[in-house]
Parts: structure tokens; C-alpha cells; sequence
């Protein structure tokens, strides 16, 4: 297993950017293709993007595309999710997770806990 710990949520103004990371210990990072996932209350986890173990693959939600960008630096063992001209729609508790590149959350083996996103209009 992976642990993963996300951070830099907060609340801001649609039109403005945020910084998610992910942090990871306890397997060797740079083995994993890792992915970010987003919960909105009452609806279902949500796929947002997606990136192989070198960074040479990124997959991206249409909703998101063009917007956000995945990145990781290996040798930090850091994953990040820069988030760019937010919508309230965007609005969610964003997850870190380890271990697949597919849009199904059930794909992936370990998950932070969260880190909530909330977009104002």
C-alpha cells in the first residue's frame, strides 16, 4: 500500500486557481500510476485525470480539459492537480488515488482522505 495525504483546499472565487497535493509514502511513488477523483454531496466520485508513473500519459474528464493539469515530481514523491478558472461547478471533496489509470474509482487501490474544494459564484 500507499499512503496519501492531499492538501491545499480551500475556498475561492469562480475565475480563480487553485493548487491541489498529493503526498505519498510507504511504496516506492515513482511504481504507481496515480489519479485525481471528485465527490460533489449526492452525486457519484467523479473522475477528473489521470497519469502513468513517469508522467509520459495524462488522461483528462472532459469537464476538466483544458482547465486543470495533473503533474508529479517522483524524487518528492508529490502529485499536484493546478486548477484554473474554477466554476462553482467544480465544487467537491477532491481525492488522491493510487494505482490505475482508468475513469472507475473502483480501479484503484488506495485513496487520501480529501481535501475540500469550494468555488463561489
Amino acid at each position: 500500500q500507499v499512503q496519501l495525504v492531499e492538501s491545499g483546499g480551500g475556498l475561492v472565487q469562480a475565475g480563480d486557481s487553485l493548487r491541489l497535493s498529493c503526498a505519498a509514502s510507504g511504496r516506492t511513488f515513482s511504481t504507481y500510476s496515480m489519479g485525481w477523483f471528485r465527490q460533489a454531496p449526492g452525486k457519484e466520485r467523479e473522475f477528473v485525470a489521470s497519469i502513468n508513473r513517469s508522467g509520459s500519459f495524462i488522461a483528462y474528464a472532459d469537464s476538466v480539459k483544458g482547465r486543470f493539469t495533473i503533474s508529479r515530481d517522483n524524487p518528492k514523491n508529490t502529485m499536484s492537480l493546478q486548477m484554473n478558472s474554477l466554476k462553482p461547478e467544480d465544487t467537491a471533496v477532491y481525492y488522491c488515488a493510487a494505482g490505475s489509470l482508468t475513469t472507475m474509482p473502483s480501479a484503484y487501490r488506495d485513496w487520501g482522505q480529501g481535501t475540500q474544494v469550494t468555488v463561489s459564484s
